[in-house]
């Protein structure tokens, strides 16, 4: 017998799912925020977290309860959008799950199951953070972490992580391919592939590290080819976007979503990461790289792209923000899926010509107080002028 409490559960996740979503009284030019966060725990089927049968769960209990909804790659697929998402139980295992919304900033429902991926990693304990890249050979591929217990250390925290891929047509049946090997590097997370071939070589987005944690002598986000997507091996990776003492990307910073083809440029919205005395702050910066050459940076604002506001501050890892998805669309928006605290996601809505102006027309970086307070007194004097004028 269906539990009674179980109508109401269902009549409050779909009351939120019909909320519709408003745009925040924020602004900086660049992008819209908005009110309310795309998905949240609440937002998973209440069949996915309750034993719905009354005799077997007379209290309705979670039986197998969610912690957090993050961290989504997102695509564009039959006119609507489609977020896979990470799903942390309370057990701390993550998941993906699709969901969909015909706006992209509101009305987001999960499907019916969780994706199973194929499980041909014995070894491997946790899944997360799937980038989808839509590539000019016709698949789907979502690169993500996968990450196992490092049995050469005997600290039971001592993890290893790798680049898993899997590739798919429709969302629905995965494909799974080995996991990305680079020779140089004995980790990878945050790794990203490029949409299109370059110089007839797939591409890749790479986060040298030397342990699960630490970047160590790994600087910054790498660029390499590889010409068998199934048994993916990059030999070199050269670094593109450079940590930088005093800046976000000090202590470590990564590829966020697949970049986005403007006009001028390829469009990075990337992740950085500096140390405080609360904690890693982790915000989002963007940069862009040159059309035939995407290892090649072509543009370089200064400072933060998005951080964390309000509310969004506070969560399991406070502080944090981070992407792994965005949708480009035909009339040239753009939606930025992020993630507050590693608790919840949230859309930031923008265009192909904003992003451009501001990667173009934003000042690159002077590094030093001396030199940034100069650009800042020459824009205040500029605009001194024409005030005047």
């Amino acid at each position: 017998m269906l539990h009674p409490r179980y109508a109401a559960e269902k009549d409050r996740l779909e009351e939120q799912i019909a909320r519709k979503n408003k745009k925040t009284d924020f602004y900086n030019g660049i992008y819209d925020r908005y009110e309310y966060p795309v998905l949240t725990r609440e937002s998973v089927p209440v069949e996915w977290r309750y034993d719905l049968n009354v005799e077997t769960n007379p209290f309705f209990m979670e039986r197998l309860g969610v912690n957090a909804v993050m961290n989504a790659g997102a695509i564009e697929l039959d006119g609507r959008i489609c977020l896979v998402a990470r799903v942390e139980g309370n057990d701390r295992k993550s998941f993906f799950a699709v969901a969909e919304s015909r706006t992209g900033i509101d009305g987001f429902r999960f499907w019916q199951m969780p994706i199973e991926l194929p499980d041909t990693c014995p070894d491997e304990t946790n899944v997360y953070d799937m980038r989808l890249t839509r590539h000019e050979d016709g698949w789907i591929y979502g690169v993500f972490c996968s990450e196992s217990k490092d049995t050469s250390s005997s600290d039971l925290s001592a993890a290893t992580a790798q680049a898993g891929i899997a590739r798919t047509k429709d969302l629905r049946v995965w494909e799974r391919l080995d996991n990305l090997a680079t020779l140089h590097s004995p980790q990878q997370r945050n790794v990203v592939l490029h949409p299109e071939f370059v110089g007839g070589k797939y591409a890749f987005y790479t986060r040298p590290m030397d342990s699960f944690l630490e970047t160590g002598s790994g600087g910054g986000i790498g660029f390499g080819l590889c010409s068998d997507i199934a048994h993916a091996v990059i030999d070199e990776e050269k670094i593109i976007s450079r940590r930088v003492y005093h800046t976000l990307t000090e202590a470590k910073n990564g590829a966020g979503a697949p970049p986005i083809r403007g006009k001028k440029c390829w469009i990075h919205i990337a992740h950085g990461v500096r140390n405080t005395a609360a904690g890693l702050r982790y915000v989002l910066y963007a940069f862009g790289t040159d059309l035939k050459d995407p290892s090649k940076v072509i543009a370089e604002p200064s400072g933060v792209f998005l951080a964390p506001l309000g509310a969004e501050r506070v969560g399991d890892v406070s502080n944090v923000v981070f992407t792994n998805g965005a949708v480009a669309r035909s009339n040239g928006d753009v939606f930025v899926y992020y993630a507050s605290s590693d608790t919840r996601l949230h859309v930031a809505a923008t265009t192909i010509e904003k992003l451009e102006d501001y990667l173009f027309n934003t000042p690159k970086d002077a590094l030093r107080s001396a030199d940034c307070v100069r650009q800042r007194i020459e824009l205040i004097r500029s605009n001194l002028k024409l005030m005047e004028d």
